[in-house]
C-alpha cells in the first residue's frame, strides 16, 4: 500500500494516535456496557454522544495508520473485553462523574497531542478532538451541577491588595506554623482528589468482578493506596478548614458477575495510575510549601512502584500491547551472516 501523504508521521504523532486508539477502543467497551443500564435520559444522551465520538476516532485513526503502513493496534473489543449483558455495576451518578473526570484527563492529553503534532492534518484532527472533549466536559459539569452531584472546590476570600513574598517562611511546612494554602495549591489538591476518588470507586467495582485472585489482590492494594492518598489530601485541607470532594464508592452495586475482562480492568487501572503520576508531578512543580512537596514525592514514588508491578502483571499474562518503537540498530549490526 502506498502512503497517500508524502510527509511521514513523526514518532510523537504516531504515539498520540496509537495511545488514542487503545483508549477509544477501551471507552467503546465501557460506553456500550453503560448504555445497557443508564436510566437517566440526560446521562444516557451524553454517553450516546461519547460512544459516537469514540467510534469516529477509531475509524479516523485506522485511516491514518493504514496510510502509513502501520499495523492497527489490537486494543479492546466488545467480544473479548466486556459483557454488556452483565448486571449493573455502577449507579447513574457514577457514570456522570466518570465522563466528567475522563474529559478532564482527555483535554490534557489532546492539548499535548496538538502541541507535539507537526503535520497539518494531524493538528486539525487533534484540535477537533479537543473541541469535542471540551463540549462533553461542559455538558457533564453542567449536568452534575443541575443534579446537585458536584461539590464545588473551596472558596477563598479576595485579598485586600496584591502583595509579594517577603520571607522564607512562605516555603516552610515542616515545623512550626504553616502558612495557609494558596489558590494554586488548593486547585491542584482539589483536582487530584477528584481524580483519586474516581479511581478508588473503579477499584471497588473491579475487585468485585475480577476473575483472577492475583488481579483482585492487585486492585485491593490499589484501593488501599487511593484511600490513603485521599486521606492525606483531606488532612491538608482540614488544617485550613477547607471542604473536600465527596467519595463515589457508595455508587457501586453488589454485582459480582463477570463484566469486564481482567485485561481490560488492568489497563484501566494502569492508565489511571500513570495519569495520577502525571498530575501529581504537575502539582509538585508549582507548589511552594515544603511539606506538600514531600507528600507529592512520596506519593509519586508509591504510584510508580504500583504501576511497575501492574505492568509486570500484564506482561506475565500477555496483555501489555507494545507501542511502535524505533528500529533496533544494534540488532541489525550484530545479526549473523547467512
Amino acid at each position: 500500500m502506498e502512503t497517500n501523504n508524502p510527509i511521514r508521521l513523526t514518532a510523537p504523532e504516531m504515539a498520540s494516535l496509537w495511545t488514542q486508539y487503545i483508549f477509544d477502543t477501551m471507552s467503546i467497551c465501557f460506553f456500550r456496557y453503560a448504555l445497557e443500564h443508564i436510566e437517566d435520559p440526560d446521562v444516557k444522551s451524553i454517553y450516546q454522544t461519547s460512544l459516537g465520538i469514540s467510534q469516529k476516532h477509531v475509524q479516523k485513526i485506522t485511516e491514518f495508520m493504514l496510510n502509513e503502513n502501520y499495523p492497527i493496534p489490537h486494543g479492546f473489543t466488545e467480544k473479548d473485553d466486556v459483557n454488556i449483558q452483565a448486571p449493573r455495576l455502577f449507579q447513574d451518578p457514577f457514570y456522570l462523574n466518570y465522563i466528567y473526570i475522563m474529559t478532564l484527563q482527555g483535554m490534557t492529553g489532546y492539548s499535548l497531542s496538538v502541541g507535539t503534532s507537526v503535520r497539518s492534518d494531524l493538528r486539525k484532527y487533534f484540535i477537533t478532538c479537543m473541541s469535542e472533549t471540551m463540549e462533553l466536559f461542559d455538558q457533564s459539569i453542567d449536568l452534575m451541577l443541575s443534579k446537585g452531584l458536584f461539590v464545588r472546590p473551596p472558596v477563598i476570600s479576595p485579598p485586600e491588595s496584591i502583595d509579594f513574598v517577603k520571607h522564607q517562611s512562605f516555603l516552610t511546612g515542616w515545623l512550626g506554623d504553616r502558612r495557609p494554602l494558596n489558590a494554586i495549591e488548593i486547585g491542584d489538591i482539589t483536582f487530584n482528589m477528584l481524580k483519586m476518588h474516581l479511581h478508588a470507586a473503579l477499584k471497588v467495582g473491579f475487585i468485585q468482578v475480577a476473575q483472577s485472585k492475583e488481579i483482585r489482590q492487585y486492585f485491593m492494594r490499589g484501593l488501599d493506596i487511593a484511600n490513603k492518598h485521599i486521606k492525606i489530601f483531606e488532612s491538608v485541607f482540614k488544617e485550613d478548614k477547607l471542604n473536600s470532594p465527596v467519595s463515589w464508592q457508595s455508587m457501586i452495586t453488589s454485582s459480582t458477575s463477570m463484566t469486564f475482562s481482567d485485561k481490560y480492568m488492568m489497563y484501566q487501572i494502569l492508565l489511571s495510575t500513570q495519569l495520577s503520576i502525571s498530575f501529581y508531578g504537575s502539582a509538585l512543580s508549582v507548589n511552594s510549601r515544603r511539606d506538600l512537596g514531600a507528600h507529592y514525592i512520596r506519593l509519586i514514588l508509591e504510584l510508580l512502584q504500583f504501576a511497575e508491578d501492574g505492568a509486570n502483571l500484564m506482561i506475565k499474562n500477555g496483555w501489555l500491547e507494545q507501542p511502535p518503537t524505533a528500529s533496533d540498530r544494534d540488532s541489525f549490526a550484530n545479526r549473523k551472516e547467512k
